[in-house]
């Protein structure tokens, strides 16, 4: 028989693990897989630190339908091959709702799982629309698509009255759809001429494209690609005298394209989906909070991964459960303000339709929105000048 000593120990283990497992089901479990090592893992490390920094609020406040939030993270490495595994193991582990992974491709894995195991998950890092292309139930975009960096750069060509489109995008998944949805959108809204042309990734003469341009009498330049590419059109469409009536580059804003071009970046339109800037619902008081934790700014990511817990809140509330079936159907149907702007899906497969990137054009050397009217205020589309008329900034 077991000693009186030996009992008294058993039961307390057993205690123990009850009272852990008691624990562990009062909590609302939230699981997410984020790129802790491998090439994503820098880039990611923002997208980390905005759902840490959601959770700790959350629980300070005295957590989620009176349960606290018990966010569970898993590194997929950077491969997104291991996502739909990690995230498996998350639902195995007792995870009842799922925010995305960094990466499109990652995503794609990951929400095949949340699917099978019917668990919502919130897409917060991967833009492309093929994510929501099979029309998922449980699957909701909480971030602006590829394609939603479309819709203002085309508003503001229409309404510069612009008469014909040149875009040119980079050979990579994202330029591609972006592009394809900005040539969708300019016939749509009846520009005369609109063509696309891709460009293969190390390209450094855009001559040819240009050539392209000036045939069919483009006034409208807009090109999504890399910060690198964006320079050396730049450079080409200067030596050239090419002076259309506006010329956009997404990545105009990044710092690498304006040490590529110095001043010449000047009244050079881009996009932004986030700034810290920004007056969105919520922005100030996020990038506080964030400053005061991390002692740096919060980037897209990290809005990104920010804003998605503020849906998941709003949706658990009104859902009053984190059951998936209930909680899915409150998702597909709610619009909720946040740092990125307004959460909006498409019912029928949960694609982001509200969040409305920027654009931004650079005046005396610093990034302003001038799309939408919300983020813009009073500040109005700038005519492009000419080379020669330049001035310098001091």
């Amino acid at each position: 028989m077991p000693s009186m000593t030996g009992w008294i120990t058993s039961a307390l283990v057993f205690a123990a693990l009850a009272s852990g497992a008691a624990a562990q089901e009062k909590s609302l479990v939230v699981g997410a897989v984020v790129s802790q090592t491998g090439s994503h893992a820098a880039a990611a490390a923002d997208y980390r630190k905005g759902l840490v920094l959601w959770a700790d609020e959350i629980n300070a406040g005295g957590g989620l339908l009176g349960r606290p939030v018990d966010l569970q993270l898993r590194d997929d490495a950077s491969e997104a091959a291991r996502a739909g595994v990690a995230y498996a193991e998350l639902i195995a582990g007792g995870a009842q709702v799922l925010i995305g992974p960094y990466g499109s491709a990652a995503t794609l894995t990951g929400s095949a799982e949340a699917e099978r195991l019917r668990r919502v998950m919130l897409n917060a890092a991967g833009p492309s629309v093929q994510v929501h292309k099979r029309a998922p139930r449980y699957v909701f975009q909480t971030a602006p698509s590829y394609a939603a960096y479309a819709e203002g750069i085309v508003a503001l060509a229409r309404d510069a009255h612009a008469q014909s489109i040149y875009l040119v995008a980079r050979d990579d998944a994202g330029s591609r759809e972006t592009g394809e949805a900005a040539l969708a959108l300019a016939r749509k809204l009846g520009f005369e001429r609109a063509q696309l042309d891709i460009y293969s990734a190390g390209t450094v003469d855009f001559l040819p494209q240009l050539y392209k341009a000036m045939a069919m009498h483009a006034d409208a330049w807009v090109a999504f690609g890399e910060a690198r590419d964006g320079g050396d059109m730049v450079k080409t469409l200067k030596r050239q005298g090419y002076e259309p009536k506006l010329l956009y580059v997404r990545n105009s804003a990044d710092p690498k394209f304006v040490q590529r071009v110095g001043q010449d970046a000047e009244l050079i339109l881009g996009s932004k989906e986030y700034d810290a800037r920004f007056p969105t619902p919520g922005n100030e008081s996020f990038v506080k909070a964030f400053s005061a934790k991390y002692s740096a700014t919060p980037g897209p990511l990290a809005a990104a991964a920010y804003a998605a817990g503020t849906v998941l809140v709003e949706g658990v509330r009104r859902a009053g459960t984190a059951e998936g079936a209930k909680l899915r159907a409150v998702l597909a149907t709610i619009e909720v303000e946040t740092v990125l702007g307004r959460y909006r899906v498409d019912p029928a497969n949960g694609a982001q339709l509200g969040m409305q990137p920027a654009v931004t054009q650079r005046v005396k050397g610093r990034e302003q929105p001038v799309w939408p009217e919300r983020l813009a205020g009073e500040r109005k589309l700038l005519p492009f000048p000419s080379w020669a008329a330049r001035e310098i900034i001091k």
